[in-house]
Formats: C-alpha cells, structure tokens, sequence
C-alpha cells in the first residue's frame, strides 16, 4: 500500500514542478506573480526563464530517478531538492510577498517534498 503512494506523490511533485518551470519559460510575469512576487522591467525575464529552466530541470530529473535508479536515489533527491522552496519561501518574505504565499505555497510545497522523501525512504 505505501509503495504507490509514495511513487504517486513523487511523480506528482516531479510533475508539478515541470509545469511550473514551462510556466515560468512561456508566461514569466503572469508566473512570477504566482510565485509572489511580481516582476516589472525589461531585463526580468531573463531571470524568470532562468527559474523555468530550473524547475523544468527539477522535474525532469526527478522522474528520471524514479524510473531509472529507485526510490532510495528518488529520495535523497527530494530530500535535497526541498532546499528550494525553503529558499523561496525567504525570498518571497525578503521581497515584499504575503506570509499566505511564503508559507502557503512555498513553505508547504517543502513539507511536502520532504514527507515524499521520507515515504521514499520507508520503501
């Protein structure tokens, strides 16, 4: 019973992430804004293509992982890769975001992305 839970969340979130990073790389300011922080200016969307190419990549290689190497790789990865929405809950405080976004979004998404590791870890 566990096993397809804790592959079905990973390949959620692994999915998930893949869309926001398409998100971000075809619409930046409507993306960024999502994130919580919204972007003006000219010279932005180059950064915000950046954190596209960076989702876009998380995801990728999550499921790579998961269908090539296991559970056990699939979560030391989680378990690293939750260093990221950590880091974005910080960011959107720093910059002038709402608490509802840093934690409801960004903090939670790493609570999340660590119980998939440690679900990952129990298989």
């Amino acid at each position: 019973m566990l096993t397809p839970i804790a592959y079905g969340l990973a390949i959620v979130l692994n999915l998930f992430i893949l869309f926001i990073g398409g998100r971000f790389l075809l619409q930046p300011r409507l993306a960024a804004a999502g994130y919580g922080v919204a972007v003006e200016g000219g010279g932005a969307a180059a950064y915000l293509s950046v954190k596209g190419v960076r989702d876009a990549t998380y995801g990728l290689v999550g499921l790579a992982l998961l269908a090539f190497a296991g559970a056990t790789a699939e979560a030391w990865f989680m378990l690293v890769v939750a260093l990221a929405p950590f880091g974005d809950t910080v960011i959107v405080l720093r910059n002038g975001g709402t608490k509802a976004t840093a934690f409801g979004i960004h903090f939670a998404t790493a609570l999340v992305v660590l119980l998939s590791a440690g679900l990952l870890f129990a298989l």
